[in-house]
């Protein structure tokens, strides 16, 4: 099938039409800004694109035109289409007619924490070796891609409640046919398109209905809404909860046994009163601990063990944009977070407090979504954002779509916030925002970035000025990179190919001075690349890098780390209790690597176990 898709270059949209090339059909599109990633990776997966939309682009005579949900019934290329006869559809449409067939469906919906725990479940059948296909409305960090054709039978799919196209006004995820769902929460959101909190609810119900006798719905205990749109299910409902906030009778229930070093928790789960197993996660908060259990309950109800699950969810180290770590620079982390609503401001600023450090916990809020910019919270973001020991407030992202009379009033924000004995400002200006936090911040603290869209790059801006930021790598930044190795004499094979974490420092903007790897193999990973230039070295920039790549290990799961090397076995050893081990007893797969090869038997081996 011949299918053109209107603004291709969208997260969603661009994921769809990648899948659809997959499996064989001919895709082409068009949008108006046309830029990396999105352009690259349309242009790696063979998909032509056209910048800028026109009625031409059409010429092609495409057999169906996909519409996102932004296109106007007015759009030219939505006029060329049907001049010409073309069938119009949806991505969440095209989904259910050309990618669900022969497939089962697990839907992750609701409110909050649809895109962690769909990117765990999604994740979690990977790591079993079930091959899933899955789309996803964010970047899952342990996959590098938000979709993919698997030969499995699972599919797992983010179930938005958004609205299809101006001719498709139900919820996506009603086209999406569970055989098993996730419900996380249910409360009022989107405000642009659901009037009230009933509104929303219907649509959860519908979805709740969808669900064939023989299917699963698996609903959050500790949200009354969801609990009550489960009522609609004909299927087997199954609650999930943490031990001490929801009923003992819940079908799935977490007790935590420990936190771990890296603030990991380990807990474990008991299925309608027996022990299922013993499992830990990564990821910070109770709120994505009922996400893991949601995810083991719905993985069980696809017939996966407890030993199969548990890996994954100890391996899972999240999702970009969702409380994830842009850097840390003179000891201060900065984490960006897609949190916009009331519930997932609160629980984030909750999970993330003293994750990354000891220090205070600085949120920096801009209302950017087409809820949080108008003031059907303003109380209830100041209720939520006391949760920090210090808040900033960004502008009103494009204030004209709020009316005057219902718009946030950020300043009243601020002010409440006060009241409340915490320090808020309301700051306009990107730009000092950035010079208000640098003069305050120290060692230790973290602040985290709320926003749903970019901020304007708030977070590199930051980093760069506080100096000297360990930051992940950019595609910008690889050729740098191996200048750096190659001036340290050290291999630039498999950077970054066979790299899964690849941290730098950069003098300004552009060129690298320090850079760090990881490979992962299993439950190993092996440090390389560990390199600083020449005119930096002395200044514990090394140290810095080799304590970020220990944070990432820690992240990930991970069991143990090690490493060759010729003339820093003392730094390893003293710094961060690396010991010797013999060469032939490192990991089969890490013997095989080019890393392990190019040494030919001169460097020292050296491993640590991650307690």
């Amino acid at each position: 099938m011949k299918i053109h898709f209107i603004g291709i270059c969208g997260t969603g949209m661009g994921a769809v039409a990648e899948l659809l090339r997959a499996i064989g059909h001919e895709v082409r599109g068009s949008d108006e800004h046309v830029y990396p990633p999105m352009s690259t990776q349309l242009a790696s997966a063979g998909i032509a694109v056209t910048e800028g939309f026109a009625d031409k682009n059409l010429d092609w005579l495409p057999d169906v035109v996909v519409v996102g949900n932004i296109c106007r019934r007015d759009h030219v290329e939505v006029l060329a289409a049907q001049a010409r006869g073309i069938r119009l559809t949806s991505f969440p449409a095209i989904i259910e007619e050309l990618l669900l067939p022969g497939k089962q469906s697990l839907v992750v919906c609701g409110t909050h924490g649809k895109t962690t725990t769909s990117s765990l479940a999604a994740w979690t059948l990977l790591n079993a070796g079930r091959q899933p296909s899955y789309m996803i409305g964010g970047v899952p960090l342990n996959m590098g891609h938000n979709a993919a054709v698997g030969s499995g039978p699972h599919v797992v799919l983010e179930g938005d409640e958004y609205d299809c196209a101006f001719f498709d006004k139900k919820s996506k995820f009603l086209h999406y046919q569970p055989r098993v769902a996730i419900l996380t929460s249910v409360e009022l959101d989107h405000v642009d398109i659901f009037t009230d909190l009933e509104h929303i609810k219907q649509a959860f119900r519908e979805l709740a209905a969808l669900i064939p006798e023989d299917g699963a719905l698996v609903v959050c205990a500790s949200s009354a809404h969801a609990l009550d749109c489960a009522k609609a299910a004909c299927c087997r409902v199954e609650r999930y909860g943490i031990s001490g906030s929801c009923p003992d009778d819940v079908e799935w229930r977490a007790e935590v046994t420990g936190i771990k070093p890296g603030g990991r928790t380990a807990f474990q789960l008991h299925h309608k009163g027996q022990l299922y197993g013993h499992f830990e996660l990564g990821l910070p908060g109770g709120y994505n601990l009922e996400n893991a259990v949601g995810v083991i309950a719905a993985l069980a109800n696809l017939g996966l063990s407890a030993s199969e699950i548990a890996p994954g969810i100890r391996r899972f180290v999240g999702v970009k944009r969702r409380q994830e770590l842009r850097g840390v620079a003179q000891g201060v982390s900065v984490v960006d977070d897609f949190a916009h609503h009331p519930t997932a401001i609160r629980e984030t600023l909750r999970g993330l407090r003293g994750r990354f450090g000891t220090g205070r916990l600085i949120a920096v809020f801009e209302p950017r979504s087409a809820t949080s910019r108008t003031a059907v919270f303003q109380q209830e973001f100041a209720d939520a954002l006391v949760a920090a020991d210090e808040i900033l407030i960004g502008a009103v992202h494009m204030p004209e779509k709020a009316p005057a009379g219902n718009r946030l009033d950020v300043e009243k924000l601020a002010a409440d916030i006060r009241r409340r004995g915490v320090p808020a400002k309301a700051i306009a200006s990107t730009a000092q925002i950035v010079e208000h936090l640098a003069q305050r911040v120290s060692a230790g603290d973290t602040v985290v970035i709320m926003s749903s869209g970019s901020f304007e790059n708030l977070h590199d801006r930051l980093l760069q000025k506080l100096g000297d930021a360990v930051m992940p790598a950019l595609h910008s930044d690889l050729s740098s990179v191996k200048r750096l190795l190659d001036l340290s004499k050290l291999p630039t094979t498999g950077v970054p190919d066979a790299v899964a974490e690849l941290w730098v420092i950069k003098d300004g903007q552009t060129e690298v001075i320090g850079c760090v790897a990881l490979e992962l193999y299993g439950d190993t990973a092996l440090l390389r690349s560990l390199a600083v230039h020449p005119e930096r070295r002395g200044e514990g920039l090394g140290w810095m890098l080799a304590e970020m790549a220990l944070v990432r290990v820690r992240q990930r799961g991970l069991l143990r780390v090690c490493l060759l090397t010729e003339h820093a076995t003392d730094f390893f050893a003293e710094k961060f209790g690396f010991r010797p081990v013999p060469r032939d007893g490192l990991p089969p797969e890490v013997q095989v690597s080019s890393e392990y090869q190019r040494f030919c038997g001169r460097a020292v081996a050296m491993a640590l176990e991650i307690s």
